[in-house]
């Protein structure tokens, strides 16, 4: 049992405190109390500075919320930051990223392009994300030193992989690296299969089995765009979330990314099976994959979560700037300005990204008991003067420059927007070098 007698390890003291559980709430003048890597106080300020602690931060002029989490992307291809813009997603796919990854993806790859991507996370508030690429062993020993949180998906596909030389080698390494991992305080490792057209019916099906024996979540691409949808109705007579539907993949596990084209069916197998959307706005515009509809989809209950996509589509892993641009084209979508509040948009980006990959009851809120990962956010500048509410300023006025200090599990990783365990100068010499070397050929 906790000993509720002894100090707090850290004592925090912002202007503002948004635990987005209750929702809508804002708490002025509160402080959050931290020991053993757990939150176990949340009181007024006078009353929480009654509490010994060890170390007492003064927050002066910044929000404190729950760290946000990026429900959606493929880390290591930060190294394929800007490689091929402004084309089609499958020409994109199949005439430069494939044969780039082909040529390019080895484990030291993945683990210089995860590390590049963990050090840009942080420095944008993010203290989770949902990682779907190649080589997951050697992720998730870099998320392992990093301190960050994190789902791991093992890839599976009908080809060959980087790593694996076909979806039966793939899944072995993965099941392995998943009873490695199960006991892990902050990686969760889920099957990464990619998308409905490259994954045949008897590898989904196994998947299904797998998933529900091990009680691990199911990650995919779905429903991206309108010719995957059209494809499927040529090629099986069915679309993509009905076949996924049909072999038993959707359910409190599955996690079904993109979803830009949704018929009133499709709808009503996400609400009857209670599968979680992810929402990657940025990337579905620079490819023109189409557009989400969120708040049809929130208001019909379904927990839509956000995610980045890779630096390769996107080209940002900046959740903050997804989020603002998910609550405004959600706004134009809906064709109504109350679609998708300031305060919704950032339940999206933790709460709702939480439940979408199992890990509600560790993270995602500001509750009592939970894991300490934490944003503070300072709200001092020019640009964000003069503040009515602090949320909307957050989501509307704010970037991720913003970002001061990140704590996960109650252990700091951005102290006054420096990593206190990455190398930021070595990370940006390791990119220019991988780049140099791509480039040149």
């Amino acid at each position: 049992m906790p000993d509720h007698s002894a100090p707090l390890d850290l004592l925090l003291l912002p202007t503002w405190l948004v635990p987005v559980e209750p929702a809508g709430v804002v708490l002025k003048q509160h402080g959050l109390g931290i020991r053993d890597g757990r939150i176990v106080l949340i009181a007024p300020r006078a009353s929480a500075l009654l509490h010994p602690a060890k170390e007492v931060r003064e927050l002066p002029d910044m929000l404190l919320c729950p760290g946000l989490i990026n429900a959606h992307g493929h880390a290591a291809m930060t190294l394929f930051r800007g490689l091929a813009d402004d084309v089609p997603l499958m020409h994109w796919l199949e005439q430069h990223i494939w044969p780039a990854e082909a040529r390019w993806v080895d484990e030291a790859f993945v683990r210089d392009g995860t590390e590049l991507a963990i050090a840009e996370q942080l420095k944008g508030g993010i203290t989770c994300f949902s990682d779907m690429y190649f080589f997951p062993e050697v992720a998730s020993e870099v998320i392992h030193t990093s301190g960050m949180r994190a789902q791991i998906t093992i890839p599976i596909l009908d080809f060959p992989i980087p790593g694996a030389r076909d979806s039966a080698e793939s899944l072995h390494k993965g099941l392995l690296l998943l009873d490695d991992l199960k006991q892990h305080p902050r990686i969760k490792v889920a099957f990464g299969p990619h998308a409905p057209y490259s994954v045949s019916d008897d590898k989904l099906e196994n998947i299904r089995m797998l998933a529900e024996e091990l009680d691990a979540g199911i990650h995919m691409h779905v429903q991206e765009t309108a010719f995957e949808v059209q494809q499927s109705l040529e090629q099986r007579g069915e679309r993509p979330l009905a076949r996924l539907a049909r072999l038993g993949l959707l359910g409190p596990r599955f996690q079904a990314v993109h979803m830009t084209q949704i018929s009133d069916d499709d709808l009503a197998l996400l609400v009857e099976s209670n599968s979680h959307v992810i929402h990657c706005p940025h990337s579905n515009l620079k490819l023109a994959s189409g557009l989400c509809p969120v708040e049809k989809l929130w208001q019909a209950g379904v927990n839509v979560a956000i995610g980045t996509d890779g630096a390769a589509s996107n080209n940002s892993l900046d959740l903050l700037g997804e989020t603002r641009t998910a609550a405004l084209l959600a706004k134009a979508v809906a064709n109504s300005a109350t679609a998708l509040d300031a305060h919704q948009a950032l339940r999206m980006a933790t709460l709702n990204g939480a439940r979408a990959l199992g890990i509600e009851e560790h993270t995602g809120s500001l509750e009592i008991g939970k894991a300490a990962d934490l944003l503070a956010f300072d709200l001092s500048g020019l640009a964000q003067q003069p503040v009515y509410d602090p949320v909307s300023q957050l989501i509307y006025a704010g970037n991720r420059s913003g970002v001061k200090h990140v704590w996960v599990g109650g252990k700091q990783l951005l102290d006054n927007q420096q990593l206190t365990r990455l190398d930021e100068d070595r990370l940006i010499a390791s990119a220019r070098s991988w780049g140099a070397r791509i480039a040149a050929r």
